[in-house]
């Protein structure tokens, strides 16, 4: 009687359970992966900032017995039409309240706006103005410019979806990895810093060199002397000649 194979038998039996031990261990971390993969590692994928059209407003009170504006409020609507030249997307909507008991400085203030921002170099088109009816009449009223522009945005953060704390719940902890929040309150700021949001999808075009300059720096580079640029004023700035 041959003894061997029911030792090979053995071993093999051994071997297959051996192979589908690891084959669960492998489809246990593969789930793992998926798990912890749901939120992403870098902050700027799991805070992005958007590109978006927001609203700028800006609100021009009228008291009873003067019409017109005041310095600070001409300087209020005057910013109003330069940067409505520079960003705006749409038309510059003025809300006036109606059946007030100050119509008629309402009217003169209105005037005043409108010229203000005709003068600015805004076009009649780009004016569009709504009555509307105030709910309480007890309260001053004011008049309301707005428009819509193109803003960059990011959040909102302080979202806790998980403990950072040691848990086991908390795999991330354990990977050493950053918590859901970092890295918001960063992109909150650049969105908010950033003067024209079309920088943060492409770069602005080059400018003209100024051929002056440039054509000074050949002509020395030619002659074989220094490139150096040297300002009469920089030797007022000096403490003292050590070191020369």
């Amino acid at each position: 009687m041959n003894t061997k194979r029911p030792q090979l038998r053995k071993r093999a039996i051994r071997l297959s359970g051996a192979l589908v031990g690891m084959a669960l261990v492998l489809g246990g971390c593969r789930h793992d992966e998926v798990v912890t993969a749901s939120i992403p590692d870098d902050y700027k994928q799991r805070h992005p900032i958007a590109i978006e059209e927001q609203n700028r407003s800006i609100v021009v009170f009228v008291g009873h017995a003067r019409g017109g504006l005041t310095a600070a409020q001409r300087a209020d609507v005057m910013g109003v039409a330069s940067t409505w030249l520079r960003e705006g997307t749409g038309a510059i909507h003025i809300d006036v309240p109606s059946h007030m008991p100050n119509a008629r400085p309402v009217a003169d203030t209105m005037r005043e706006i409108q010229a203000i921002l005709a003068a600015a170099g805004v076009p009649p088109r780009g004016v569009s103005v709504r009555p509307y009816q105030p709910e309480d009449k007890r309260f001053l009223t004011p008049i309301r410019l707005t428009y819509s522009k193109i803003a960059a945005v990011a959040g909102p953060c302080g979202l806790w979806p998980e403990d950072i704390g040691p848990s086991m719940k908390n795999k991330r902890w354990f990977e050493n990895k950053d918590y859901y929040n970092y890295g918001c309150a960063y992109q909150r700021n650049l969105a908010a810093m950033v003067d024209n949001p079309s920088d943060l999808e492409q770069p602005r075009p080059e400018t003209p060199s100024y051929t002056p300059r440039r054509i000074t720096g050949f002509e020395k580079y030619r002659r074989g002397t220094t490139t150096a640029t040297t300002y009469p004023e920089a030797d007022r700035a000096k403490l003292s000649d050590t070191g020369k």
